[in-house]
């Protein structure tokens, strides 16, 4: 009997060590947007975004609470929450895809890859189907996805109200930053 299990844990370590992990997390990304417009510059970070990344499906996926943006001036981040997002009503946004071209990426060498995802990117409780370039930079057990694109506010139901209108650009450009560890 005690050979027999002996036998069996020694199966089960060697089964583990063969299954290797196709999965890398962060809860600790960063994600940021900025606003050029005629009177000022406005920009916000997040430093607390999760992001998952399946090597073995090139499905992407990141989840942001929009509570946790931090600005420069505490009364832009309160109008950010109450009269822009209502991040009471829609606290996260999300961005659920996958790489275009999965097989663009060698996660077995380090090095920097581009690549395309496409998903649904979802703001303010609207979704939408979107398309964009990145680069993936494969280091040992860590992956970095690096991402800029704009939004149009108006796309995902977000109204500037009339006395910001010259202060808030309609067009946002989003970056991403996000170093995911191998699980």
């Amino acid at each position: 009997m005690k050979r027999i299990l002996f036998l069996f844990a020694i199966l089960t370590v060697s089964l583990q060590t063969f299954a290797q992990s196709t999965k890398y997390k962060t809860t600790t990304g960063h994600i940021w947007f900025t606003s050029v417009s005629p009177l000022e510059t406005i920009e916000a970070h997040n430093r607390q975004v999760i992001a998952l990344l399946d090597k073995s499906t090139g499905s992407i996926a990141y989840k942001v609470v929009m509570k946790s943006f931090e600005f420069k001036k505490a009364a832009m981040q309160d109008h950010f929450n109450t009269q822009y997002l209502h991040t009471d009503k829609y606290p996260n946004a999300t961005f659920d895809g996958k790489f275009t071209n999965p097989s663009a990426v060698s996660y077995d060498k380090d090095g920097s890859y581009s690549v395309e995802a496409s998903g649904k990117l979802t703001i303010h409780g609207v979704t939408k189907e979107i398309k964009e370039k990145g680069t993936v930079t494969v280091k040992g057990n860590t992956v970095s996805t690096q991402s800029t694109f704009t939004i149009n506010l108006a796309d995902y139901n977000v109204t500037i109200p009339s006395n910001y209108v010259n202060n808030i650009s309609r067009t946002i450009t989003i970056n991403v930053d996000c170093t995911l560890t191998l699980q």
